[in-house]
């Protein structure tokens, strides 16, 4: 099989609709479940509406969970929401795996935890690769994508889109298990 790989050179919001295009072009019968990262919902809101119609597809947007950032905010807007919903987009709001007990107990404790090595293991390849590993396991563990399939994820550095990647799905339990099949597009330098 040979794929395209497109590299940007810069991270960030820059190369959302690119990612979207990308994805857009990629989908298939065989691979049609898209999981995309979405903090306050502006890039989820692109996804579905470029995907409106298409009743085979399932997308995913996964949002940070509320207090991310600042105590009790949900970053994800009211606004985007609704339209994320009313295109047909599903939305899981949760703990992103790797930034959850470990490190708060890390804050206080100072100490490396595995979660924190994984992270950090993951961000060597970009922001954008570890964030698309960690959303499809938290899919996976909702219950919105199916276990042992193939899926296109979305992820970003701090804002928007900048990484797709094909991944075989599995939970958070089965982490080891995990493979990226494909980068179809990433950062140079993030």
């Amino acid at each position: 099989m040979i794929r395209e790989v497109e590299y940007f050179d810069q991270s960030g919001p820059i190369n959302t609709q690119r990612c979207v295009d990308i994805c857009r072009k990629t989908v298939s019968a065989d691979l049609n479940d898209l999981v995309i990262a979405t903090t306050s919902g502006d890039v989820g809101v692109q996804f579905c509406r470029t995907f409106k119609g298409d009743a085979g597809t399932n997308l995913v947007m996964v949002t940070h969970s509320a207090g991310f950032k600042e105590k009790g905010i949900l970053e994800l807007t009211p606004e985007n929401r609704r339209e994320i919903e009313s295109l047909g987009g599903k939305i899981l709001t949760t703990t992103i795996l790797t930034h959850s007990l470990e490190t708060a107990i890390a804050g206080q404790h100072s100490g490396a935890y595995p979660t924190i090595i994984i992270a950090q293991t993951l961000r060597r390849l970009g922001q954008g690769l570890k964030v698309c590993c960690e959303i499809v396991m938290e899919a996976c563990d909702a219950g919105l994508i199916p276990e042992g399939r193939d899926v296109l994820a979305v992820g970003g550095t701090a804002h928007g889109a900048d990484t797709v990647c094909i991944i075989h799905s599995v939970a958070s339990k089965r982490f080891l298990q995990l493979q990226v099949r494909e980068i179809l597009a990433k950062p140079r330098e993030w």
